[in-house]
């Protein structure tokens, strides 16, 4: 026996067909049988027990199967099915020594044994060594003819041939030279394959379809042991290189992957035990579907632990990864051959079948990775394209030409960065993501192309604000013929000026003719729109306007200066005059005039309705007229066009006459108080009966000096109160209030005076050679007439002024 660990057996199936799956699994990775691939042979032996057949192998091969000793007399040895690896021959090479035949100590279940055997080890087997008595050939009922019947009958439930190679191998060989014994042999296995019931599909397949038949004859073992060993050498040789074209097993067919032997092995027996037929064609491909479904889930389960794929996975997550594509086709390329070299040997459709899966679950797994570096790669370039796009613009270059060259640039940046995204083996579309960067970029130009024409719509705009509201404002304030005219001469050129620069500004941005004219026209219609509002507003301010107008013609004369009411002027024709320009300022407001072509009768209208129809009026009392102003429109002035209304326009210069009707009140009341100051000196004809009938008095004065100087300081007092009092002023709103007013302030002046005069008699009187204190004011009051006791009344009645909180101006003016 052979010492080599290689040559160990191992029970395959039991005695009572129980299959040992740890065993062979364990066998199998012993010799590594997995890594041979189709290169490997498997061959079995069949015999009738006690025939050598262990010892031919153990000969044969190098192998330790259990012997059967000769001295303890003829008894079966192996039981069930053994397996051992041959020694020193390559290929790989399997062999199992089957249980013999026609043994004792099964008794009637030797026959379903060995038909399950024999089964087995033609399903499994690519030579199947036939063991027999060298003289039983030829015997019509010798021990091979069972065997042979139950070799031949066992293939036929094998459907498609494996073309398996039988080798008949004489034992204890005559005389008789093998060129006789092997024509004999020959035609006894023909007779018993040609007796044998076959399958309506095989009917008239030869023998040679299923079966490649080989004759050797050996020596006694027991007599001749030498010559044995010497011709089981030379059969050896015949095992080197068995499965190469030309070898024992070069004609096999439907060969089972080394990887999948174990698998194959177990489903096969199997199928037998549950006395099934064997399709082997079927169980080749049930055996590589399972084996490869294995090794695809092996090898994807070693790629989703794969530390390159995992980190890789894990730096997506947080942004765009350099070479992404070449990286994960990389690692997929590597799971995708492993799984080839595993299958190389299993069937081609089977395995494509399930490459084909593996490689769709890999991908499937990989893809949400892909999608998210193509969701960084699609972002990173709209924030870079909205980067450029920006500075284009800021640096001037037009707003067309700057989208269309970014949006070509960063589509194809896009491009560029999506091939080293690529995964060589998934054929995956990156269009979707493309075209939504493509609308994403679109809707970043369209968004900051409203943006900018917004902004230059609403700079234009303001400009328009700036140059229109503050002079139209101006110029409806000094309303006049020429207001409306020289509000359209300034809409005009600010509009058109505005148009221009809008114009120039639209060339940039490649805009459709039809939009351009409606973004030009929209800046017209805005600076109209200006206008009128503006108008408007000043209209709801009419009345204001009319009477500050009023208040400014009438208080004020043609060098603007404030009126003095003296006496000599006409109030008639100063009112007359500043109503009409209060008129005049109300027809220009009444309606909005930015037509060249307007043409209206509003300020006839109004004027003869509110001015010349007073007069008329007075005179014609008992005649009605037609009222002009009785309506809401204005003849030829659409009702978009009217700002105050024919009735609005009644009602406003009732309000206004009401109004102002105090300033002329005032005015008249204050020329009045003017001309009855200046006439002071009593009618002549009182003068001549005042001498008259004072003549005695006179007279008297004159005899009595003294009276004449209590009067005089009786005149001083009286004056002094007369101007700290103001009673021509206390007087002018009413007899009673002037008298309530002055019956308050009488005694505190009076009190007030006295004291003044005594602190001015305290004062020490200059001598005559001091100079004056206020020459310029004793000259003054000297060229006037105003002799130094009337300056101390002066100064007296300063003081008490001040006392008082009055002011000695007015009491001058009332002077």
């Amino acid at each position: 026996m052979a010492s080599s660990e290689d040559a160990c057996s191992t029970q395959l199936i039991d005695g009572d067909g129980g299959f040992n799956v740890s065993g062979l699994e364990n066998f199998i990775k012993g010799v590594n049988l997995r890594e041979c691939g189709l290169s490997y042979a498997v061959v079995s032996i069949m015999g009738p027990q006690s025939s050598g057949k262990s010892t031919l192998l153990n000969h044969l091969f190098g192998t330790n199967f259990r012997e059967m000793d000769a001295f303890k007399g003829r008894s079966q040895t192996t039981k069930g099915i053994w397996l051992a690896r041959c020694a020193g021959i390559e290929p790989c090479t399997l062999v199992m020594d089957l249980e013999g035949t026609d043994g004792r100590e099964r008794g009637e279940d030797d026959t379903a044994f060995e038909k399950q055997s024999a089964l087995f080890a033609l399903a499994i087997s690519d030579i199947v060594l036939i063991n027999m008595w060298c003289h039983d050939i030829g015997r019509e009922q010798a021990a091979n003819k069972p065997l042979l019947k139950t070799v031949f009958q066992v293939m036929m439930r094998l459907f498609s041939p494996r073309k398996t190679t039988l080798m008949f191998v004489i034992r204890d060989k005559t005389r008789t030279p093998l060129e006789n014994l092997e024509p004999v042999l020959r035609e006894d296995i023909q007779k018993i394959w040609d007796s044998v019931p076959k399958p309506q599909a095989h009917i008239e397949t030869p023998l040679s379809e299923f079966f490649n038949v080989q004759v050797v004859a050996l020596s006694s073992y027991e007599e001749k042991e030498e010559q044995f060993k010497e011709q089981v050498a030379s059969l050896r040789q015949r095992f080197n290189h068995s499965v190469a074209p030309g070898g024992l097993a070069g004609d096999r067919r439907g060969v089972i992957p080394a990887s999948g032997f174990s698998f194959s092995a177990q489903e096969i027996w199997k199928v037998i035990k549950e006395n099934k037929d064997l399709d082997l064609p079927a169980h080749k491909v049930m055996v590589a579907t399972v084996r490869c479904e294995e090794i695809a889930n092996e090898k994807y389960s070693g790629f989703a632990k794969n530390e390159t794929w995992c980190v890789l996975e894990e730096a997506v997550q947080s942004g765009p990864v350099s070479g992404f594509g070449k990286k994960l086709s990389s690692i997929l390329e590597t799971s995708l051959s492993g799984y080839d070299e595993e299958v190389l040997y299993f069937d081609e459709g089977v395995r494509s079948a399930k490459r084909q899966q593996l490689e769709e679950k890999l991908l499937q797994l990989v893809q949400p990775a892909f999608q998210t570096m193509l969701g960084h790669i699609r972002s990173g370039t709209l924030d870079k394209f909205k980067d450029e796009f920006d500075k284009a613009l800021s640096g001037g270059e037009g707003f067309s030409s700057a989208a269309c060259h970014c949006s070509k640039s960063y589509m194809a940046l896009f491009d560029e960065e999506c091939a080293d995204v690529v995964i060589e083996q998934a054929n995956w579309d990156t269009s979707k993501v493309r075209d939504k960067l493509q609308r994403d970029i679109d809707a970043h130009i369209a968004s900051v192309r409203a943006a900018k024409l917004a902004e230059l719509n609403a700079s234009f705009e303001s400009k328009l604000n700036e140059s229109l509201s503050g002079p139209v404002e101006a110029l409806l304030d000094g309303a006049n013929s020429e207001t409306w005219p020289a509000i359209r001469k300034l809409l005009r050129r600010e509009t058109e000026s505005a148009i221009s620069g809008l114009s120039d500004a639209l060339s940039g941005f490649d805009m459709e003719e039809e939009t351009k004219e409606k973004m030009l026209t929209s800046v017209e219609n805005y600076a109209k729109g200006l206008v009128e509002a503006k108008a408007r507003e000043e209209a709801g301010r009419v009345l204001m306007r009319m009477k500050d107008r009023f208040t400014s013609l009438f208080s004020h004369d043609s060098d603007s200066m404030p009126r003095v009411w003296t006496g000599n002027e006409d109030i008639r024709a100063i009112t007359k005059m500043a109503r009409s320009a209060s008129l005049k300022l109300l027809s220009v407001m009444a309606v909005i005039r930015l037509d060249d072509e307007t043409t209206d009768t509003i300020e006839n209208t109004l004027s003869l309705a509110l001015v010349e129809s007073t007069s008329s009026a007075a005179a014609n009392k008992n005649i009605i007229k037609h009222d002009p102003l009785a309506s809401s429109t204005w003849e030829q002035v659409p009702s978009s066009k009217t700002l105050i209304t024919p009735v609005q326009c009644k009602s406003l210069w009732r309000q206004f006459k009401s109004e102002t009707e105090y300033s002329v009140t005032q005015a008249i009341s204050a020329q009045e108080a003017n001309k009855r100051s200046n006439n002071w000196l009593p009618p002549p004809w009182a003068m001549v009966a005042l001498v008259v009938l004072g003549f005695n008095e006179f007279m008297t004065l004159l005899r009595n000096p003294l009276y004449l100087g209590f009067i005089f300081v009786g005149y001083l007092l009286i004056k002094a109160l007369w101007v700290q009092l103001d009673i021509s002023g206390e007087f002018r709103n009413g007899a009673l209030p002037g008298l309530i007013s002055l019956s308050t302030k009488l005694l505190p002046t009076v009190m007030n005076l006295l004291k003044k005069l005594a602190e001015e008699g305290q004062i020490p009187t200059p001598n005559n050679n001091d100079p004056p204190r206020n020459p310029v004011a004793a000259s003054k009051n000297y060229a006037n007439g105003v002799s130094t006791s009337e300056m101390s009344s002066s100064a007296s009645s300063e003081v008490t002024s001040s006392g008082n909180g009055t002011k000695y101006s007015s009491a001058t003016k009332e002077e």
